[in-house]
């Protein structure tokens, strides 16, 4: 059956005319005639009464047509959302993170998006960036933010900027009005709160660590950036994080090692050859459009 049959049943039913259905709708009057059979036909049951002046829908034909318009109505509807979709006045974004970038880059980019397109339905999760990849090519997401260095060949990586770690330090800290670069002796004589294992800022600072052969003073271990945050806001322990995060915030002061410690290059993370949405299109734009304003970071 196809939609073309249910547009003429509905044409004939209306105009109670095969004549006059088949001028409105521009075809001749034996093809929609055999048009119409090939319904009642498909369907097993006579949908018009052919034998007075007028057509009459049977009983089958009436139960039949409130159906039928619905189905058109439903389409018609179809149509309208695919162009909702696409002017980006409907339609949903999942969007998934690593923890640093929650931080500091989600809110202002969540809160310019949803400035731009409100009616668009986010689903944000954080997560590390080997379980992202998994859900990216899976199809699960449509977008992540995390480091251009992917573990997967079917991942596609769009670079936004340059992320720089530092040492950071709470107000109370002796080293908070520190001017000059740390030394490695500095600091491998600081007790840390440090990110666990599972964060790939973590990885980058034990490499650090192991290049210049110092052993950090690790005096806590946590899963989640706010922790650091505060932990190091309300006690003389220090952390490694990256430099956005300290100059957001006017309890946290930001130091410099010497050596630097290592920058890093975020990017957006797609799975390549996926089905783009109009409001994944959207996203991307806009985060690509704020890292060339913002720079490296």
């Amino acid at each position: 059956m196809l939609l073309r049959h249910i547009r003429y049943f509905i044409a004939v039913a209306q105009h109670r005319n095969f004549t006059r259905a088949a001028e409105a709708l521009h075809v001749s009057q034996p093809t929609l005639s055999q048009q119409i059979r090939q319904l009642e036909d498909t369907l097993g049951v006579p949908l018009l009464d052919r034998s007075g002046r007028e057509i009459q829908l049977t009983d089958a034909g009436v139960a039949y047509m409130r159906y039928a318009q619905r189905a058109l109505q439903d389409l018609d509807e179809g149509k309208r959302a695919i162009h909702d979709v696409q002017e980006l006045t409907r339609g949903s974004l999942r969007l998934a993170m690593t923890p640093t970038f929650t931080a500091y880059l989600t809110g202002p980019l969540l809160e310019k998006y949803y400035q731009r397109y409100p009616d668009i339905t986010l689903n944000i999760l954080e997560m590390p960036q080997e379980r992202m990849e998994v859900m990216l090519i899976e199809g699960a997401l449509d977008v992540g933010i995390a480091f251009d260095e992917t573990h997967s060949p079917d991942i596609e990586a769009q670079v936004l900027f340059v992320e720089a770690l530092a040492m950071v330090v709470g107000r109370s800290h002796a080293y908070a009005k520190k001017r000059t670069a740390l030394t490695l002796r500095e600091f491998g004589g600081e007790s840390l709160v440090l990110l666990n294992e599972e964060f790939a800022t973590r990885r980058y600072i034990d490499r650090y660590c192991r290049q210049h052969g110092v052993a950090p003073r690790i005096a806590m271990e946590v899963n989640s950036i706010s922790a650091v945050i505060e932990v190091v806001q309300r006690t003389t322990l220090a952390t490694l994080l990256p430099d956005a995060i300290a100059r957001e915030r006017d309890k946290l002061c930001m130091l410099k090692l010497e050596p630097t410690l290592p920058k890093r290059t975020a990017a957006l993370l797609l799975r390549k050859g996926a089905y783009r949405s109009a409001a994944t299109r959207a996203f991307i734009a806009l985060a690509l459009e704020e890292s060339a304003a913002g720079g490296s970071r």
